[in-house]
């Protein structure tokens, strides 16, 4: 096989440690198989929740159900969510897109192979990004904030 490492540097890695591990950050356990995931957003009468196979997690809003579908989608159990809301859904965009190219560049240098080395290189591909998001780590459950106020100061 033909590797090419631009593959296998892992933009989705480079953004979770770069963007959103510097952040605070809580962590966030899906009880999911370590595969590729088929992933739904479902809204319900309650709320927001995405589905992989007979599983549903609950969501607090759209934003952040793009942002779990996306680690679901690749079979990563446990990773860090922004505290801040405002920042989810960029950080989605950024996130789908890396994973989209990554699936672009795949195919593109795998022209030429049949289905079994094609799903091959796409596993190992998962178990990179996988691997390199838990080598990271989803950070503490939550987030420590300052306490210190102008009134405790003095």
């Amino acid at each position: 096989m033909n590797e090419n490492p631009e593959i296998f540097s892992e933009p989705m890695a480079a953004i979770y440690s770069e963007k959103i591990r510097v952040l605070p950050t809580r962590s966030c356990s899906l009880e999911i198989p370590e595969r590729e995931n088929d992933v739904r957003i479902l809204h319900t009468l309650l709320g927001i929740e995405i589905k992989t196979g007979r599983r549903r997690f609950a969501c607090p809003d759209l934003a952040t159900a793009r942002y779990m579908r996306i680690f679901a989608r690749i079979g990563c159990r446990e990773f860090a969510i922004p505290y801040d809301i405002t920042r989810i859904s960029t950080l989605a965009d950024e996130l789908e897109t890396a994973w989209q190219r990554s699936l672009l560049l795949l195919e593109t240098n795998s022209a030429g192979l049949t289905d079994q080395k094609l799903k091959r290189n796409r596993n190992r591909l998962l178990k990179s990004i996988r691997a390199q998001i838990a080598q990271i780590g989803p950070g503490d459950r939550m987030p420590e904030f300052k306490q210190s106020t102008k009134q405790r100061e003095t």
